[in-house]
């Protein structure tokens, strides 16, 4: 029998709060086994994953889960050694992390990461992500070295692609678009109440008003007042509207991100609504999700859950991530709250639910694009791997 495949997986997550990065990871992981399928290799993925307190839904004889800490970072019987025994190293930088806009630490970490599997002289395989924005002098000039030496770059939308070429990067990437979009949902649920079934979802982050209270994402309008507005609207006209939490944070310093609790609240202050359940997965969330008739929503892979199955969708967006990424692929149904006012998007909603049909049309062939995109980075990771 061949050599197994020996896979180092970087800011991907097994068991991750934020279904969307989990969602990331499956299907990062349903890829890499078509691709070890089709080179007749064996695999063995190693996952560095943050210890959350979450049962792994990412699981497998394939799969082995090692906890990311700065201690085991520096320790050279950890990463250093997970490290000397990888064949190849796969980052998805959680989706959108690659960038400097989340803070100086967790860009540290990530550029400590990546340094360290470069002087392994490991090859790097930079899955299809979004790049940016970089600010500071310091953290584009190291991106463009890290992207320089990257066997292969994926990014999942064409504001990526621009924002690699401002910061110098010699090699074009491979113009993909986000993996989750091919992520199965899981069985289909039993739904309560009559439909037309809506669902919202809320995002708990917005709702507090960012990580730090002072609207650093810069949203332009109320968006509690705006979610109030949505259902009252909604219940108006005839719908059933599920409440619908897509990063579900049971206790713990991220707390305030909890979608579960804002969507809780919500479901008690409206009566008539419906609080769907702190799913354990990103499939059981999908499948949910796939059960609507229509969605909204500020998480992005909350919107690709509706978008990758057909739902007609409308996304809340609230960084350059949603417009990058949907309208990359000709799909232009998304609302800027950073941007616009309640009254332009509560229209903008109140059109595409009155032509729903239309906008499931645009839903199916913009997916269909997405799917082609992926394509490319399967076969290209295929190449890549075949190659070692």
């Amino acid at each position: 029998m061949s050599a197994p495949l020996r896979i180092l997986l970087l800011m991907h997550s097994t068991r991750s709060h934020n279904l969307g990065v989990g969602a990331l990871s499956v299907a990062e992981v349903a890829i890499l086994r078509r691709v070890a399928a089709r080179l007749d290799r064996p695999l063995a993925i190693t996952l560095v994953d943050y210890p959350d307190a979450r049962t792994p839904y990412v699981t497998g004889d394939d799969i082995r889960i090692v906890p990311l800490s700065g201690r085991w970072v520096k320790n050279p019987r950890g990463y250093w050694a997970e490290l000397r025994r990888a064949d190849a190293v796969i980052d998805i930088g959680g989706g959108d992390s690659f960038a400097d806009i989340y803070g100086r630490r967790r860009l540290r970490l990530m550029f400590a990461l990546k340094a360290l599997a470069h002087l392994a002289g490991k090859p790097f395989i930079f899955a299809p992500q979004t790049v940016g924005p970089f600010n500071r002098t310091a953290s584009r000039r190291l991106a463009r070295m890290h992207l320089d030496r990257c066997r292969l770059v994926a990014v999942r939308d064409e504001p990526s692609r621009d924002h690699m070429y401002e910061l110098g990067v010699r090699r074009p990437p491979v113009l993909a678009s986000d993996v989750a979009l091919a992520m199965p949902a899981g069985p289909a649920p039993d739904l309560p109440g009559a439909g037309p079934h809506v669902g919202l979802n809320v995002s708990g982050l917005l709702m507090g008003g960012g990580y730090t209270g002072r609207n650093e994402f810069g949203v332009s309008l109320d968006y509690p007042v705006l979610i109030d507005d949505l259902i009252r609207w909604f219940q108006g006209q005839g719908a059933c509207v599920h409440l619908i939490p897509h990063v579900i944070v049971p206790d713990g310093p991220l707390a305030g991100e909890d979608d579960y609790r804002a969507c809780a609240a919500l479901a008690e202050k409206h009566p008539g609504t419906v609080l769907a359940p702190a799913f354990a997965s990103p499939p059981e969330a999908k499948a949910h999700i796939a059960a609507m008739d229509f969605f909204l929503g500020a998480r992005m892979h909350a919107c690709i859950a509706a978008f990758s199955t057909g739902v007609p969708v409308v996304p809340m967006a609230y960084s350059r991530k949603f417009a990058g990424l949907f309208g990359s692929l000709g799909f232009h149904r998304t609302v800027d709250c950073t941007a616009s006012d309640a009254r332009t998007i509560l229209d903008a909603v109140a059109e595409a639910w009155h032509d729903r049909d239309v906008v499931a049309t645009e839903v199916r062939a913009a997916h269909a694009r997405g799917l082609d995109r992926l394509g490319r980075y399967e076969a290209a990771l295929g190449d890549t791997l075949a190659a070692l």
